[in-house]
């Protein structure tokens, strides 16, 4: 199996998404009553804060410079 990268801004992204379902369900459930806006704010700082995330992660992984091993292989070079 092929392992890919760790990406956190995708990780917080996913995070804010699942808590505007979460949000929804509840509303939906009766358990609160939630207004229709009040998941834009929620969504733009979620999504504000996987970006510099994403910023972030990316400007570690460049600064650290590629790791053996870690490279894409020819299919060719397969026996």
């Amino acid at each position: 199996m092929l392992r890919h990268e760790f990406q956190p801004g995708r990780l917080v992204a996913g995070f804010f998404l699942a808590l505007a379902g979460l949000v929804y369900a509840g509303d939906a459930g009766g358990l609160w009553d939630t207004p229709w806006f009040a998941i834009i704010p929620m969504m733009m700082a979620g999504l504000c804060l996987a970006g510099a995330t994403a910023t972030v992660a990316h400007g570690i992984r460049k600064a650290r410079g590629p790791r053996p091993g870690h490279g894409r292989q020819d299919p060719s070079d397969t026996p």
